[in-house]
């Protein structure tokens, strides 16, 4: 594993900014155009990050206190407040955004290492320590800054983010069905076998590219016959 917690914490931290930095200023006719994920306003998708934000401050709580506290009482409830979420006026969800970012940063400063090494489980059922929790915040802020459609890139991201994103996707893609893939980040030399039943393709592209790719995002990718990129199933 190349990331470190203090890496993840350093992440969490500058891509909550960024996010937050990219969304200043929004108005109504801001918020309510199209983001980059089919079928989602941004409205949906910021009142989706500021439900994470209260989510994994619910696993900051389990760490904290040791009282089991899932990140969502379940899926149906999680869908409902994004839905509600995206209908509050703009000022009302920038307030959430902004304030929900803040509670999860104040509970994480106040954790202890005792606290820090405590189990928690995430939403897809994974028992990990608590010090998974700024490495979960860390994709969600990065990843929905692009998704936003507001300017920002994966070629923006740091790149230390970027390998680490990308390691920790292929290895979840590795235990899933999905076409024989082999990707090379011509700019790092890192490099990634996803298996599958069907011949091996071999893609190349930018560290960049490579994880907007394997993260199921827009990317400019080809084989290198010069053909499209097979298709990924969905990563989460």
């Amino acid at each position: 594993m190349r990331r470190t917690f203090e890496d993840a914490l350093s992440w969490s931290a500058a891509g909550t900014g960024r996010l937050l930095g990219a969304v200043a200023g929004w108005g109504e006719e801001q918020y309510l155009a199209p983001s980059g994920l089919p079928g989602w306003t941004r409205k949906h998708l910021v009142a989706h990050v500021a439900a994470n934000a209260d989510a994994l401050g619910n696993l900051v709580r389990w760490a904290a206190t040791g009282e089991k506290t899932p990140m969502y009482a379940s899926f149906e409830q999680r869908d409902a407040d994004i839905a509600a979420g995206s209908a509050k006026p703009a000022a009302e969800l920038a307030a959430w955004l902004h304030e929900s970012a803040d509670r999860l940063a104040a509970g994480a400063a106040a954790l202890s290492p005792g606290q820090w090494a405590a189990e928690v489980v995430t939403a897809q059922g994974r028992a990990v320590p608590a010090t998974e929790i700024p490495w979960l915040r860390s994709r969600e802020v990065w990843v929905h800054a692009v998704d936003l459609a507001a300017g920002v890139r994966f070629a923006d991201l740091p790149t230390g983010f970027l390998a680490a994103l990308a390691d920790d996707i292929a290895g979840k893609r590795r235990n899933a069905p999905g076409p024989a893939v082999v990707l090379t980040a011509a700019d790092t030399g890192d490099r990634w076998e996803l298996p599958g039943e069907n011949d091996v393709t071999a893609i190349t592209g930018s560290l960049a590219e490579v994880t907007a790719y394997l993260a199921g995002r827009p990317h400019a990718l080809t084989t290198t016959g010069g053909g499209p990129a097979p298709t990924l199933p969905a990563w989460l």
